[in-house]
């Protein structure tokens, strides 16, 4: 489990719809029979940095931070929050998911066009940034709880402070 702490997020992704699919195989055989395509957009290590900079320098209130150290500790203990939770998680986020969560709403913030994280922006990520993080038990799975539905419970109950 604390190897899966070590990635920043699981992102769900589905499968390509029918068009992205052709272009795929149509990539797949042009790679096989030894054609380089064209490199498309390209960016500069001095534009990373630079995005990672900006993203450090978006504003979270102390208020923010509160929210998302609540958060990440309700994965931990969720009876505290609700008391049929209690016992339905084998495993929580660690210290590594507050950071990582703080890291990734601050992106999403910058992504939006602001210099300041909302609660929105933590919503925004936090199943991508926690579901690996939390493991249901045994017995909460059987019953259908899965770290999604977790999450979002918690998310009910974790007020925005």
């Amino acid at each position: 489990d604390a190897q899966r702490d070590r990635f920043l997020m699981h992102i769900l992704i589905g499968f390509p719809d029918t068009v992205s699919e052709h272009e795929i195989l149509r990539i797949a055989r042009g790679e096989a029979a030894g054609e380089t395509g064209e490199v498309g957009v390209k960016i500069t290590q001095a534009e990373i940095f630079a995005a990672r900079a900006a993203a450090l320098a978006i504003h979270v209130s102390p208020a923010l931070e509160s929210y998302i150290i609540a958060l990440v500790q309700a994965t931990r203990r969720p009876e505290v929050w609700d008391a049929t939770l209690a016992g339905s998680v084998a495993w929580g986020a660690s210290p590594r998911g507050t950071i990582a969560l703080d890291r990734c709403a601050r992106v999403h913030a910058l992504m939006r066009g602001a210099d300041y994280a909302a609660p929105s922006d933590v919503q925004a990520v936090v199943h991508d940034v926690l579901r690996h993080r939390v493991i249901p038990t045994f017995e909460a799975e059987a019953d259908g709880l899965t770290s999604d539905a977790l999450i979002d419970r918690l998310l009910d109950l974790v007020p925005v402070t």
